[in-house]
């Protein structure tokens, strides 16, 4: 008795630990987790993007919150988000992603390629980094195939 009760005891404890040390999931997966991405996630399924951003990248990418979106001008999300529009809206989706995983620690001040082909202007100043004037607000949301910094403004390619 006193085994099996032991032996119960220690795969609860591996079971916990693997769950502890479980693998974060890709990108989608987090960002439909964290509850406060909903219409970006809306939007990269309207721009077909969830398999590139599912796959392995790795990727950085500068997430807008859904009180980043509340900001553009009424009807912009809604109009981005019909089928006509998707070109356009690929394009800005993608201008939040950047190749490779950039670490909070390892951002530097400067110019930085996205994946739209355009680039952010990322500045550091007294602690604080903005992406293309957004306030990075959250960083290293650690992902399977990137990491996410969230920002409070949607950026726009140029």
């Amino acid at each position: 008795m006193k085994t099996k009760w032991i032996s119960s005891i220690v795969l609860a404890a591996v079971a916990t630990l693997g769950a502890v040390n479980a693998a974060p999931e890709n990108i989608v997966v987090v960002a439909v987790g964290a509850g406060q991405f909903n219409t970006l996630v809306a939007a990269v399924k309207a721009a077909e993007l969830v398999e590139v951003l599912s796959g392995p990248g790795p990727f950085t990418v500068f997430a807008p919150t859904d009180e980043a979106f509340k900001k553009l001008p009424a009807g912009t999300v809604e109009s981005l988000l019909l089928p006509e529009n998707k070109e356009k809206l690929v394009a800005i989706l993608k201008y939040h992603v950047v190749s490779g995983k950039v670490m909070a620690a390892d951002v530097k001040p400067g110019n930085v390629k996205t994946v739209q082909g355009s680039e952010l202007m990322v500045k550091v100043a007294d602690g604080k980094v903005t992406v293309d004037g957004a306030n990075v607000v959250k960083t290293d949301i650690m992902a399977s195939n990137g990491v996410i910094h969230v920002i409070d403004a949607v950026v726009l390619p140029k």
